[in-house]
């Protein structure tokens, strides 16, 4: 896989640990120049984590090189415009010092600093009432995650489309939630990436005839990363997939960062859903059960 000469935007490194780490460094070991999108509340703590050397040791490549990225960019993929931001969110201190970090800024501000990219990734969700079941999700945390984790996507294709090479390829990350029910996977995010996944083929159709380019997803498995974490049975979901998908084993990032680089240069694989899940999704019992144990 060549990646040489190109360049990618990932939008919603927050850390070393996730898949939008992961295919960061995939798509840099193919030759990929890097820029990155980090959440305006934490942009701070990573960019002085990166400088201080705590991401040293993810950050090696198999050439020996490092890691390195053009630029890191604040961004709130929450809102589109500067006038969608509310004085509450102005006036919150981790805000007050950022500017230019909605979605139509940072699209504007890479295009005028780096011209045309090639590829985009969408490694960001959010579903503030994750924690509850759907039947007690209220209104506005129902649509804060659907928001945050598929509006978001449309979005950032909206703005960067316009400034992406013919040919190009964008990628989301969604989840085997979209379509089996997973019981703790609550407050709306089940539905947000039923919908990503969605407007992922409607979005191959349209950004295919308007701008030449791709668009696809991932249905990755269960990763101990910080943000799946906050979901609080992550350890649990591990275990069920070790125990139940045909690869018994753990996922590891770098899976899901190789299948990212695989989607970057298939030239004809557009709106299409790729599982990188050790098999679990096409499983339809579960074979610890004990139903099924002598």
């Amino acid at each position: 896989m060549n990646l040489k000469g190109k360049k990618a935007f990932i939008a919603g490194i927050g850390d070393d640990q996730g898949y939008g780490w992961a295919i960061a460094k995939a798509l840099a070991e193919a030759g990929a120049e890097i820029i990155i999108g980090t959440w305006t509340p934490i942009m701070k703590i990573f960019t002085q984590s990166w400088s201080m050397g705590k991401f040293d040791e993810s950050r090696k490549l198999k050439s020996g090189k490092m890691m390195e990225y053009l630029k890191v960019y604040s961004l709130d993929a929450a809102f589109d415009k500067p006038e969608d931001v509310p004085a509450e969110t102005k006036e919150n201190k981790r805000y007050q010092d950022a500017s230019g970090y909605t979605i139509s800024e940072v699209a504007a501000e890479v295009a005028k600093e780096y011209g045309k990219i090639d590829i985009l990734v969408h490694s960001l969700a959010n579903g503030p009432e994750v924690k509850k079941p759907l039947l007690e999700t209220s209104r506005n945390g129902y649509l804060a995650a659907v928001s945050s984790s598929a509006y978001s996507f449309v979005s950032l294709l909206q703005h960067f489309g316009p400034h992406m090479n013919a040919g190009g390829s964008t990628i989301s990350l969604t989840y085997m939630a979209s379509e089996k029910a997973v019981p703790g996977y609550g407050g709306g995010m089940s539905s947000a990436k039923a919908a990503l996944e969605s407007d992922t083929k409607m979005l191959a159709w349209e950004a295919g005839r308007k701008w030449g380019l791709r668009v696809n997803t991932i249905s990755a498995g269960p990763l101990r990363s910080r943000a799946a974490r906050a979901i609080g049975f992550i350890d649990s979901m591990i275990a069920y997939s070790k125990a139940n998908a045909p690869l018994s084993k753990d996922l590891e990032a770098e899976e899901v960062g190789y299948a990212a680089a695989f989607l970057a240069t298939a030239t004809g694989v557009t709106g299409t859903t790729l599982y990188v899940d050790n098999g679990m999704h096409a499983m339809g019992i579960a074979m610890d059960s004990p139903a099924l144990i002598p």
